[in-house]
């Protein structure tokens, strides 16, 4: 089974994960921060991957170093569950509507981590929180699973859709990367042999 259970402790943040990448979409996520749950629950539920994520953080300063170390522990989780990453797609993209907004992500299992993010929001919050932590989400989360990562949202006006078609089109090209291809089920799909 394609399982990892994690913990992450500083000084800023206590934050535990575990993820299964050939679940049903179940989330028990609990990070104090609102929004950053709803948009994980998203992960989870248009990934296919079951997550657990349990966050304490100094919320008393702001939700950067939660919002940070929640996309690092996650991104360490989902590299640690992939293994040797044989046989899986590897390469996936998907154009998400949500309204009258429209994202896209594509994405490559490749080892290499690098975010491309071509987001922009009108506002600078939704809700109480700050709309350029989505990129320090992203580049966290990126940098830890060893993924290249190229976000864009093409229109859009309303900054929530717009937020939740990017997290969104990240999970659909997630569920398709790390699923097994059965004609390559034997092999790394890499002519390196490795993909690290």
């Amino acid at each position: 089974m394609r399982r990892a259970k994690l913990i992450r402790k500083t000084n800023e943040t206590d934050v535990s994960v575990s993820v299964n990448l050939d679940g049903t979409g179940k989330s028990n996520i609990n990070t104090n921060v609102g929004f950053l749950d709803h948009m994980l629950d998203q992960v989870a539920r248009h990934g296919m991957i079951d997550i657990d994520i349990v966050a304490k953080g100094d919320l008393h300063i702001d939700a950067h170093h939660t919002t940070e170390d929640v996309g690092i522990a996650l991104g360490q989780a989902i590299k640690e569950a992939l293994g040797d990453k044989k046989g899986i797609r590897r390469y996936a993209s998907c154009d998400l509507p949500m309204d009258e907004a429209l994202s896209r992500a594509a994405i490559d299992i490749s080892g290499r981590p690098f975010l491309v993010w071509r987001v922009e929001f009108k506002r600078d919050k939704i809700g109480d929180f700050d709309t350029e932590l989505f990129q320090e989400w992203f580049q966290a989360f990126v940098m830890n699973a060893g993924i290249t990562l190229h976000v864009e949202n093409v229109y859009g006006d309303n900054a929530h859709h717009i937020a939740e078609s990017c997290f969104k089109a990240l999970a659909r090209a997630l569920r398709d990367a790390v699923e097994i291809d059965p004609r390559n089920a034997d092999r790394i799909p890499s002519t390196k042999g490795m993909l690290q």
